[in-house]
């Protein structure tokens, strides 16, 4: 059991909860803002208000209903002692009278009698989604994968380094760490640890990148002397991938709409010594960059905006972000990148479609209405393109479908379409 908490430390996590709970910008943006403002906030201090925010995030639902009303105070006290750890007589010295009473019901209660969507901690239009796919059962055991905390996972440039190398460093410097289960490129670490002043990560050796989002990479396979699009590159971290993999050689262009994103590239293209990436910001799939390239790319990967729901595991609070409006007006999106991706293809060429979503709308849905409208493109088997590679994944045959659940990665999927001779 853990021991007590200050008044000062229960007023922050409130402070801060207020800050986030209405969702209009990012988790992660919003605290950071927030502990710039509270400076006096020791590291610990900041530990505990991060850790209970995104654990809120994570039951959100569960604590609403088994809360009294729900405020940020009352949220706070329900996750410290329903999911946190904390004991009901430590908090005696913070409680009000009647706080008492509903946290010492709260921690006996049995939280199976609540309905099946606010167990599951996700939304009714999600659920309702899953439904057509999955069993109770499934959607609870994806629902509780996805409300754990992801593992810190890293790609190897092995440009600089090979991954057995990069082990033994770790090893030696007392980080327990292994291989990733299926991408011959990922190292995963048993714990979280500040990596950004690691001498591997300032030579640009290993990048923080999700095993499943090095698995979407692989499938692009691209050819040392190819010319490669990223056409949603955001921070870079595919880009990266494929880079390495073309040995810096060939030309790789970078395109996102986002100027911040592409800024935040240029740091970790400097460290990783690749001198074939060509970032450049578009106003969207009709910008003049893409269609003076149209029929001459030999890969394009789109990696395309997306629910995010695969990350909740990262991101918890998508799950107030998102919405069926949102969702329709993702998928108008999703299709028109992936057409004007495709239109960038050569003869023979590649295109890879993934997203970071579970929904079959974003997903296999859009391929199956792309290949309708575009007889002269076919499905690759995922299977058969990574089983060249030695890697074989259950369950992911014609699409790779990764869950975290089953492979104990981000929620991605993935289909590889090839353009006609």
């Amino acid at each position: 059991m853990i021991g007590s908490l200050s008044r000062n430390q229960l007023d922050a996590i409130r402070g801060a909860l207020v800050a986030v709970l209405p969702s209009r910008s990012p988790a992660d943006v919003v605290l950071k803002f927030y502990f710039r403002d509270h400076r006096q906030l020791g590291a610990r201090d900041r530990a505990l208000v991060a850790d209970t925010v995104y654990t809120v995030l994570r039951h959100r639902r569960v604590l609403e209903a088994v809360t009294p009303s729900a405020s940020p105070r009352e949220l706070a006290l329900a996750s410290l002692v329903r999911f946190q750890g904390y004991g009901v007589g430590p908090l005696e010295p913070v409680l009000k009278a009647e706080e008492h009473t509903w946290l010492v019901a709260l921690k006996a209660r049995d939280l199976d009698q609540l309905p099946f969507a606010v167990r599951a901690d996700l939304p009714d239009w999600v659920v309702e989604r899953l439904r057509t796919r999955f069993s109770d059962t499934e959607i609870l055991a994806l629902a509780r994968s996805l409300a754990s905390p992801a593992p810190l996972d890293l790609r190897v440039n092995t440009l600089q380094a090979p991954r057995d190398a990069v082990l033994a460093r770790l090893e030696a410097d007392g980080i327990e760490a292994a291989p990733t289960r299926y991408s011959p490129l990922g190292v995963r670490l048993k714990e979280k640890i500040a990596l950004n002043r690691h001498p591997m990560f300032l030579a640009g050796a290993v990048e923080v990148q999700d095993e499943g989002s090095q698995l979407l990479g692989l499938l692009v396979e691209p050819r040392r002397t190819d010319m490669v699009v990223d056409f949603c590159a955001g921070a870079g971290g595919k880009t990266l991938q494929l880079g390495a993999a073309m040995n810096s050689q060939g030309r790789l262009y970078a395109f996102d709409v986002s100027d911040k994103r592409l800024a935040n590239l240029t740091p970790r293209l400097r460290r990783s010594g690749l001198s074939n990436v060509h970032p450049q910001r578009i106003e969207g799939e009709n910008d003049a960059k893409v269609k003076r390239l149209r029929g001459k790319i030999d890969r394009v990967l789109v990696d395309a905006p997306c629910t995010g729901l695969g990350t909740l595991r990262r991101n918890p609070d998508l799950k107030s972000r998102q919405s069926e409006q949102s969702l329709a007006e993702l998928n108008a999106k999703q299709f028109a990148i992936l057409e004007a991706g495709a239109s960038l293809l050569k003869a023979g060429g590649r295109l890879v479609y993934g997203t970071c979503s579970l929904l079959a709308e974003e997903n296999e849905t859009i391929v199956e209405r792309f290949l309708a409208a575009h007889p002269d493109f076919s499905l690759l088997p995922v299977g058969e393109v990574l089983g060249r590679q030695g890697i074989v994944i259950p369950g992911c045959d014609r699409y790779l479908a990764l869950s975290p659940v089953k492979h104990d990665t981000d929620g991605f999927f993935a289909a590889v379409l090839q353009r006609g001779a």
